[in-house]
């Protein structure tokens, strides 16, 4: 299974702007259509707890899309859940790329935050990352990846300068 991480970051490493959640507020128009482009090409996502109630309100299902939301209680949410569209499961990384790839999914798009990032650098399953820096700068915030996270080690591949701002679209290889 091919897994993408796709983020949104300051030049600092902050995925939300204090304790917003909503990182629409500071992104680029740019970040939000490529994200959008990307999202169209998929079958399969991947996201937290924590994201799925940040984006719940704005999330269009789509039987084109399985959503799937970690999270330790899948139950909670049983009422939330659609056939193929938005399941929720509390299964490791390990178990659900091999439930996944079992039903014929190659590629993964991983749209978490830093626990579930965390959870798939851990269990060594990301193959790529595709990262955009906006050109700003947080005190405080969520960061990509805790802080007892393992050592990451990537290759360039690729970058693509978004706006006249300078908010860079990064990819790189996980080595």
């Amino acid at each position: 299974m091919n897994v993408t991480l796709i983020m949104v970051s300051s030049i600092n490493g902050k995925i939300t702007n204090g304790t917003d959640p909503d990182i629409t507020r500071w992104t680029s128009k740019e970040d939000a259509q490529l994200f959008l482009n990307l999202k169209e090409k998929q079958t399969l996502i991947i996201m937290g707890r924590t994201t799925y109630e940040a984006v719940k309100n704005k999330l269009v299902l789509s039987q084109k899309i399985l959503r799937i939301v970690l999270t330790k209680n899948p139950n909670k949410y049983q009422t939330e859940s659609a056939p193929r569209q938005l399941e929720f499961t509390n299964e490791s990384p390990r178990e659900l790329i091999k439930r996944l790839s079992l039903q014929g999914y190659s590629d993964m798009l991983l749209t978490g935050g830093p626990t579930i990032n965390a959870l798939f650098f851990k269990s060594g399953l990301i193959n790529t990352i595709r990262l955009t820096v906006e050109p700003t700068l947080f005190p405080t915030g969520k960061n990509l990846i805790f802080e007892d996270q393992p050592d990451v080690h990537l290759q360039l591949v690729k970058v693509q300068k978004l706006n006249k701002r300078g908010t860079l679209h990064l990819t790189y290889r996980v080595l």
